[in-house]
């Protein structure tokens, strides 16, 4: 395609620490959609597939939209009324069409909900996208690549009300009303694993605090989960370059952690990302403890299907699409 860049696998893999720096705002006012398009190839976590990539830029008020490519250009809008499942990775699709999925989309959601992206054009050849390193860093490397192009209508977004809960025994997702502008977050998880243990962390959503603080905090897995996500066919493209392993005490990535607590950090980079699936930002302040991609999507859904709890910000011109009754 005429005007676009793209990234190799090699060069995927030399970011490491190499994401931008460059001042940029906190908040943004108005819509963004990418510079220019932008595309790269990578595997699938589950299928192990060679899967291209392709983000173009979006009229103001599109959001986010997933094509298959290989499906005669169907698309899927990223949305939490179209998440079809939860169990391993956050998947959108169309329930009347099986094979019309995309799954493991939150680390590219996160990247995009992060760099202030309203508006984009998601394509891809396969049934899920590239886990690249595992983290969310790559999206927003190539993200930086491709730059931000501001739009007239003011950005969508959606002010908490009032508290909302859901659990799954004593795990829960809360969003409860914030007295600053912008989403608050706070994480804790708990494994009984002495690699993990517990660990908690707290952060403010901005663009820099998400590229300093979780944005190559990586996916992980435990040794003896990986065996029975063979027999059932998945995690055919993972491996120690992107995912960490843990066996006990023992973490068997070469390199080890690049962060003591990069598990945690990590989960909220896939809340961060199921977050933006409500079609606008969030206004409020987030507490997960022990939170899934399942328990996060129930938390919109909830959210959005009560009007007493939210209402769209005053300067937004585009409200989020409620949950179905």
């Amino acid at each position: 395609m005429d005007g676009m860049l793209t990234m190799s696998e090699q060069e995927s893999s030399l970011i490491g620490e190499t994401l931008s720096t460059r001042p940029l705002p906190t908040r943004v006012a108005r819509q963004h959609t990418l510079g220019q398009s932008i595309s790269c190839v990578g595997v699938g976590l589950h299928t192990g597939l060679r899967i291209r990539l392709a983000l173009h830029p979006a009229a103001e008020n599109t959001g986010i939209v997933f094509r298959r490519t290989d499906l005669d250009g169907r698309t899927i809008p990223g949305r939490f009324d179209h998440v079809v499942d939860t169990r391993l990775s956050t998947v959108i699709g169309d329930p009347t069409t099986p094979a019309l999925r995309v799954a493991t989309i939150e680390h590219l959601m996160a990247a995009l909900s992060a760099t202030g992206i309203d508006n984009v054009l998601i394509d891809v050849d396969g049934p899920e996208l590239p886990v690249l390193d595992g983290s969310a860093a790559d999206f927003v490397f190539l993200l930086d690549c491709a730059g931000l192009a501001e739009q007239a209508a003011p950005r969508a977004a959606i002010d908490i009300l009032r508290p909302v809960r859901v659990t799954d025994g004593d795990a829960f997702a809360e969003l409860r009303p914030a007295r600053d502008p912008g989403l608050a977050l706070t994480m804790s998880i708990d494994f009984p694993v002495a690699a993990i243990g517990e660990q908690s962390f707290t952060a403010r959503l901005d663009r820099r605090s998400f590229r300093d603080e979780i944005a190559n905090c990586r996916t992980f897995t435990l040794r003896q989960e990986i065996e029975a996500l063979h027999a059932a066919g998945l995690a055919r493209g993972g491996s120690l370059a992107n995912a960490i392993v843990v066996d006990g005490a023992a973490i068997l990535n070469p390199s080890g952690l690049r962060r003591p607590d990069e598990f945690v950090r990590h989960k909220m980079v896939d809340a961060v990302g199921d977050l933006y699936l409500a079609g606008a930002t969030i206004n409020g302040m987030f507490t997960g403890h022990k939170s899934g991609h399942a328990l996060n999507n129930r938390l919109l859904r909830t959210l959005l299907a009560d009007t007493t709890a939210w209402r769209p910000h005053a300067r937004a011109t585009r409200a989020p699409l409620r949950a179905a009754a």
